[in-house]
């Protein structure tokens, strides 16, 4: 009974190699640092000692980098630092919603798929494809244009149509690691499906849903930025990097700093969320010790 009883529970994987591989990586460090950096600035972007994002001073238009104004001014006089600081708040906040929204419907249904099998699994994975057949931000654009222009449903937008991936994720990791025989183990002694997905299915996919929610941050906010350049997402004058940028296309010659600093951050923290979800994948591959 007692061989039998060890049988039901999965090896697990030592939590000090893993952090032990990721601070071996130098990759996954500055991608930490780097998501680390814009996540602090957003959070602190009310106590900062910033201008309000939204104040106007129409004696400083299109003023170029000073003093008084570190990264400039724009069309109407108002602190890009400070709207690069409150856009961080929109960018990152649109990328972690959009993914947790991804998360929260696309793992319930391709665990489902993966363990229920038969015709649950047909209609799920039938219905994936089928979104899987869209381009990501052609999906995207459609259903924050469905929807109507504003942040909460661009992140809406963005969820729905990252959620295919997860549920194809999900339900090819479920389908694995039911072949293991703590799973069969647990069945042999009465376990409930219930009791053998919160306990040994989900903790056993996590590792790589947690890398591919790393790496798709980075998409999300890429997306965002899009829709807010098309008007699809954070509405003026509320601060976003991408609706800065599409004020920007308009003063390339006469304020190229409107446009080079949000475009440089958007470079930056989506590197750094792909450096992190790279070192991520690595420290968690069973297969690399």
């Amino acid at each position: 009974m007692t061989a039998l009883t060890d049988t039901t529970h999965p090896p697990r994987k030592p939590r000090s190699r893993v952090w032990r591989k990721l601070r071996a990586n130098p990759s996954a460090l500055l991608g930490a640092v780097l998501v680390g950096f814009f996540t602090l600035i957003a959070v602190l972007a009310p106590v900062l000692p910033l201008p309000g994002p939204m104040e106007t001073d129409w004696m400083a238009v299109r003023k170029a980098p000073s003093g008084a104004h570190l990264l400039g001014t724009d069309e109407i006089g108002r602190d890009v630092l400070a709207r690069m600081v409150w856009g961080a708040q929109a960018s990152l906040l649109a990328g972690v919603v959009s993914v947790a929204i991804a998360l929260a419907i696309g793992i319930p249904l391709g665990v489902a798929a993966g363990y229920a099998r038969g015709w649950t699994d047909a209609v799920i994975s039938r219905g994936t494809e089928a979104l899987l057949a869209a381009p990501f931000l052609i999906l995207a654009i459609a259903l924050a244009a469905f929807l109507g222009p504003s942040l909460s449903n661009a992140m809406i937008a963005i969820g729905l149509s990252a959620m295919p991936v997860f549920v194809r994720l999900a339900r090819g990791q479920t389908m694995s690691v039911m072949t293991e025989d703590y799973v069969e183990s647990a069945r042999a002694v009465g376990l409930g499906h219930m009791a053998i997905i919160w306990r040994y299915i989900l903790p056993n996919i996590f590792p790589p849903l947690l890398v591919q929610a790393t790496l798709t941050v980075a998409t999300a906010i890429i997306a965002e930025a899009s829709l807010s350049f098309l008007g699809l997402g954070q509405q003026p004058p509320a601060p976003s990097w991408g609706s800065m940028l599409n004020v920007a296309k308009n003063f390339l010659e006469q304020a190229p700093w409107m446009a080079l600093w949000p475009g440089i951050a958007i470079f930056l923290v989506v590197l750094g969320f792909n450096l992190l979800g790279d070192g991520l994948r690595d420290a968690l591959d069973p297969r690399d010790s």
